[in-house]
């Protein structure tokens, strides 16, 4: 499939499907697979879907990753939404947002939001299975399978050909993923994504105490971490919109220089320190001398004296100086020791047209994304995302809900999606929802800045031991009811949240994952009778032909199914 680019679209189409034809041939691809790609590539729009369906029938890849992938087959229903009457909810505002709950196989979920998201979807956030060999009896009582890594890839890899065509085209997408699978899990998203485009975040989930001690004390490394990959659509590795930041201990004592107005002067900062009497007085009760070195101490102990740091009229005088330059322009009249910021730079006129350039300490502090949210020095953070194990005694309190082991912290997921989009009207999508974490991360943005974005999640409904009705029903939809509302469905709100909370407020729309056969004709049950287009932002009230053609169209490729691989004897 290289070498594409002096190819016309129909000439690529030709190519692609004789590829997959040579592989059906080759007994790699089955003919029923074959036939359903063929159309799909031939109703293909441009050449990279053309391309990115083709690679549905494809087993060895551009990285040179194998595994033993679940073949696609047609089936012989139609899988199509249903709206939940039971779970769905409206508030008495009707200007609140509608957010969405999808119940049912998220491959399903896909498939159907490709009909009405495709090219819509401003952030994907996804937590998969992490499969049995890592999670061990957890899969079980949570997941209730035996997934193995083949099975964890090809599950996988059909779901981000498909989550990719709903992203927009600056759309992003992020996998939480432990360390045992992140490198598998990596080179998966490389080939759908593109190798070198990726990056990679270790978040800090855990402290060595504890359980974890022992082993490390062995000297066995032990696990404080697990991993988060990031990928943009189109490729660009600026992934980061709006940045975070860590909180940094002590003063930065590089920071030594002090514009005092009053003189008219530079000075050194321990000098104006020693002629600020409430502040030396600080330090002498804490029997320090004063010094930078003691300042970055005593700032940590003593409010007085960080409040007085970090106020405009130290903050904003208080310098690290770099170079001097010459500015010769005779249209402006620069005073003497002042500050004067051009082009984006701060300068202090040390003489006529003679600047020093600095770096104001105003700049170096300011609201940190810590646990705390603290106030202070900080710094940009970078690939390492510390203090999240901070969260870890709260996790299972999050949203009102027990769903022990299969909880990422709100604060991650937050921050995650806060930090790749700067648009406060983006739709979120998390086709492996859980406990519906991340539909509560939306909440909680909008919350803070007054967004309207949307969130849609979609979760499967086993039923386990404990969740008898199913995760969707006892876990997921409970969770957004109580955060969304302040009750859970029974009335009940004796929950600990919503103590200290107000609810979120908003629409649910539950939708479950139908079937219909592709043969039904009978009246009122045929699939152009009972799928409703409204839920897919269409009408077609007026015009039957109209919806036919629209069923006929979107529909076909929602009968396929994932087979299980065949056994060898």
């Amino acid at each position: 499939m290289d070498n594409t680019s002096n190819l016309s679209l129909q000439e690529l189409k030709v190519s692609l499907i004789q590829d997959l034809k040579n592989r059906v041939d080759d007994r790699i691809l089955e003919e029923s697979n074959f036939l359903l790609l063929e159309k799909l590539i031939n109703n293909a729009s441009d050449k990279t879907e053309a391309i990115a369906i083709a690679e549905l029938g494809t087993t060895y890849k551009r990285t040179g990753f194998h595994f033993d992938k679940k073949l696609e087959r047609l089936g012989t229903t139609i899988k199509y939404l249903k709206r939940n009457d039971e779970l769905s909810f409206s508030s008495v505002n009707d200007s609140d947002l509608t957010h969405k709950l999808i119940i049912g196989d998220n491959y399903d979920a896909l498939l159907n939001l490709s009909i009405s998201h495709k090219g819509k979807v401003d952030v994907i956030y996804i937590d998969p299975p992490y499969g049995k060999d890592d999670m061990g009896d957890f899969a079980d009582t949570n997941y209730n399978n035996a997934i193995t890594r083949d099975n964890l890839l090809s599950m996988l890899y059909p779901r981000l050909i498909l989550a990719k065509q709903l992203l927009t085209d600056d759309g992003v997408i992020i996998c939480s993923i432990d360390d045992k699978n992140q490198a598998y899990i990596k080179c998966l998203f490389d080939d759908v994504f593109g190798e070198f485009c990726g990056n990679v975040i270790s978040v800090e989930t855990s402290v060595i105490a504890g359980t974890r001690r022992v082993p490390a004390m062995n000297g066995s490394i032990a696990k404080t971490a697990e991993y988060v990959l990031i990928y943009k659509k189109n490729g660009d590795t600026k992934v980061i919109k709006n940045l975070m930041y860590d909180y940094i201990t002590g003063f930065d004592k590089h920071y030594s220089k002090f514009l005092d107005v009053k003189k008219n002067n530079i000075v050194q900062f321990v000098d104006y320190i020693k002629e600020t009497s409430e502040i030396l007085s600080e330090f002498k009760k804490f029997n320090f001398t004063v010094s930078l070195d003691n300042l970055g101490k005593i700032v940590e102990v003593s409010k007085k004296v960080k409040n007085w740091l970090y106020s405009d009229e130290i903050a904003c005088h208080l310098f690290r100086p770099s170079e001097e330059i010459t500015i010769d322009d005779s249209s402006n009249q620069y005073e003497n020791y002042h500050m004067y910021k051009i082009n984006g730079k701060w300068f202090i006129n040390i003489d006529n047209h003679k600047f020093l350039n600095i770096f104001r300490y105003k700049e170096r502090i300011g609201q940190c994304d810590d646990y705390y949210g603290s106030f202070g020095e900080r710094q940009v953070r970078g690939n390492l995302w510390k203090g999240f194990s901070a969260d870890g005694g709260n996790l299972n309190k999050e949203g009102g809900i027990d769903f022990k082991q299969g909880k990422k912290p709100l604060r991650l997921i937050t921050q995650l999606i806060n930090a790749v989009s700067d648009n406060v009207n983006a739709i979120i999508l998390d086709f492996f929802a859980g406990s519906g974490t991340t539909g509560q991360a939306v909440l909680e943005l909008n919350r803070k800045d007054g967004g309207k974005r949307t969130f849609i999640v979609c979760t499967n409904n086993e039923h386990t031991d404990l969740y008898h009705r199913g995760i969707a029903y006892d876990v997921t939809s409970k969770r957004l009811k109580r955060v969304m509302t302040g009750e859970c469905y029974d009335g009940n709100h004796n929950f600990e949240w919503i103590k200290k909370n107000e609810p979120y407020g908003g629409n649910l729309e539950v939708l479950d994952i139908s079937e219909v056969s592709n043969i039904e004709q009978r009246e009122g049950l045929s699939p152009f009778d009972v799928i409703d287009e409204k839920l897919y932002g269409q009408d077609f009230t007026l015009s039957v032909e109209d919806k036919i053609r629209w069923v006929c169209e979107n529909f076909a490729v929602t009968q396929k199914y994932l087979a299980e691989p065949k056994s060898e004897v």
